[in-house]
């Protein structure tokens, strides 16, 4: 086999929030790609908004920076060392995006916060490096932290990384536990710039003020691409972009071969099938462009243009001697929510150009499922609504929410588990969850865990005030939990879950204590009638706003459903009035993102999503069909319970 030793690939992988984007962004500006006097956004890689709002990676990219340091001359390439580098999301439920980033490297860089150590999303994104059998570089950022500590974390993380490759092991993966042991260790502070192979004390910066021992540590025990030169043409499509000039692009890892502009090449579709095509332009990423180049070879990452429907998991090949590479494996979807058309009273009434229709709704879905593998579109019983899977909660809200900022208007359902038969038992997805707490919550997370199926599996106290809990968990119990959580902990609780295969279907869980608020005619929301009725509950709607039958107004303080007239007005009389104005009297409206009414929904409501607004409506809006309906599913339990 020969080698690329002028290129590295790489992956940066870790927990939610430890600093992979922040580190990535240091990289770029020690790697000279941004001018001297240009203004450099934080997480510059962070390009999408809803990833800027929520500061978390949601989509897998790359980039390229040039390493031209003493160790380049060393190996021989003075004029510089290309690492393509892959900024991975930390979040189980994008996981599709890190099986992809994955898959285009030959190692990763394994990130671990100095005071938090390896969390959930730890395991996940390094339990599927060591599968890939890709060696691995530990890197503790944030160092300096007040509640900084190294040695504990360094401990932890190798002993993860070491019942990870045993379990792998055991699975069938020949993996060499020898190399595992001498695990190469970088200490950093990613937002200083900051990175030294000598552990510094706890809460201090390391003693060297660049990143250059991450670079030479990437450069010495990544290793470089291999490949056979006198194997055809391989390229992996692993993932897909677009341009306004030349529509869509497929991002691929060439294996074996060279690709050149302008030449024709057969594409290995998923069903088997070869299509010829014909390279209209190849570019390759530097910094954050895309550079058109003439030719790229194996161990290049670059940008494929002249296929209008490249899907990921595709092969480019050799037309004379076709050899495609396995498709890439994602993980089966655990959660589903329906999408459906907005058939409310106030569809299409709050702007122009909305996307209503159901053709519209099921081209954006077919749109989305070209490029996120981790996500299933299945028909229902409907034809105006289709059951949308997905790994987690939180990833199938991202997609409402981005359709929501493209116009369209839909209902979304309540999260449902993918349940499955196991040996003749119904069985039902199951989460480890991690959630750390102050000392004088843990009562009440024990509490909370406890209404939901939860087992605690650990409890440990690093004496900093904090305690960590681990529990089991059915992922039913966990829709809505975060709410719950922050609520009860006054904003202080931090959760965090792992997919744990599947178990038993544990029972009925009773999430919600309250009743909702429901409005039993079409009309505007009156300040006369929120102010007699705001001692049952919460609003959700403002004053003036308009309402219609079946819409969910506001949370009861009772667990019961209850019908309101918050349309009624005040009747003129001859007497005069003394009362100050009514609104300066009204409890502020209760207001919630998209996430929260989602987790807030019972299974018999949905989430009215417009690009003006996000209602909770019952999905039966008719209120004597409704408890039609309620009664029939009554009588349908009680027979349930009659028959056991």
């Amino acid at each position: 086999m020969a080698v690329r030793g002028d290129i590295r690939n790489v992956a940066i992988v870790a927990h939610v929030d430890h600093g992979k984007t922040t580190l990535v962004n240091a990289m770029l500006q020690q790697s000279h790609v941004f001018n001297e006097r240009e203004e450099v956004p934080d997480r510059v890689m962070d390009s999408n908004d809803l990833e800027r709002e929520k500061g978390i990676t949601i989509l897998a990219k790359n980039t390229a920076v040039q390493y031209t340091g003493p160790l380049a001359e060393k190996y021989g390439h003075p004029e510089g060392i290309t690492i393509n580098v892959i900024d991975t999301p930390g979040h189980a439920d994008f996981g599709g995006e890190v099986e992809r980033g994955i898959s285009m490297v030959d190692g990763v860089v394994l990130l671990v916060d100095a005071s938090e150590g390896p969390l959930p999303q730890t395991r996940f994104v390094l339990r599927k490096a060591l599968e890939a059998k890709l060696p691995v570089i530990l890197c503790v950022n944030k160092v300096d932290r007040p509640d900084a500590r190294i040695d504990e974390v360094v401990g932890e993380a190798s002993d993860l990384l070491l019942g990870l490759a045993q379990d792998v092991i055991e699975e069938g993966v020949d993996l060499d536990l020898d190399s595992l042991l001498d695990l190469p260790v970088i200490y950093c502070a990613a937002k200083a710039g900051y990175a030294s192979t000598d552990e510094p004390a706890n809460g201090q910066l390391p003693n060297n003020d660049n990143l250059e021992p991450l670079f030479e540590s990437i450069i010495k025990n990544i290793p470089a691409p291999e490949y056979d030169p006198d194997a055809p043409l391989q390229a992996h499509v692993a993932n897909i972009d677009s341009s306004d000039f030349l529509g869509r692009l497929g991002l691929v890892r060439i294996y074996n071969g060279n690709l050149e502009k302008g030449k024709t090449y057969g594409l290995s579709r998923v069903d088997g099938s070869i299509e010829n095509f014909r390279v209209s332009e190849l570019l390759r990423t530097q910094g954050l462009d895309r550079l058109p180049v003439e030719s790229a070879g194996p161990g290049d990452i670059v940008a494929v243009a002249g296929v209008n429907d490249i899907m990921i998991g595709e092969t480019i090949v050799d037309p004379n001697d076709p050899r495609p590479l396995p498709l890439i494996h994602v993980d089966d979807p655990a959660i589903s929510m329906t999408f459906g058309t907005n058939d409310s009273p106030l569809a299409g009434t709050e702007g122009k150009d909305h996307k209503l229709t159901a053709r519209m709704i099921k081209d954006r879905l077919d749109r989305e499922l070209i490029g996120n593998v981790s996500i299933k579109v299945l028909p229902t019983d409907r034809p105006d609504a289709w059951e949308v899977q997905g790994r987690g909660e939180l990833a199938l809200a991202v997609l409402a929410e981005q359709m929501r900022r493209e116009g369209y208007e839909l209902t979304v359902g309540r999260p449902q588990v993918v349940t499955k038969t196991i040996d003749g038992q119904l069985c039902e997805p199951m989460e480890s969850t991690t959630i750390d707490v102050p000392e004088e919550y843990m009562g009440t997370v024990t509490q909370l865990m406890a209404d939901r199926k939860g087992r605690m599996e650990s409890m440990s106290n690093h004496g900093s005030g904090w305690i960590r809990l681990q529990f089991t968990v059915p992922s039913r119990g966990l829709i809505g939990f975060r709410t719950a959580l922050l609520s009860a902990t006054r904003g202080t609780g931090i959760s965090s879950s792992l997919s744990a295969g599947y178990a038993p279907w544990a029972g009925q869980i009773v999430t919600r204590q309250n009743g909702s608020m429901v409005s039993d005619r079409q009309g505007v929301a009156t300040p006369y009638a929120m102010q007699r009725l705001q001692a049952r509950g919460n609003f959700f709607v403002e004053p003036q706003s308009p309402v219609y039958e079946g819409q969910v107004v506001g949370v009861n303080n009772k667990p019961d459903e209850l019908d309101v007239n918050i349309t009624l007005a005040k009747h003129m009389t001859n007497m005069r009035s003394a009362t100050a104005d009514v609104l300066e009297t009204l409890t502020p409206p209760i207001k919630m993102s998209l996430e929260e009414s989602l987790d807030f929904a019972n299974e018999d409501e949905c989430v009215e999503v417009t690009p003006e607004s996000i209602r909770i409506r019952k999905i039966i809006l008719n209120r004597e069909d409704w408890y039609k309906w309620r009664a029939k599913q009554r009588r349908a339990n009680n027979n349930a319970q009659n028959a056991k």
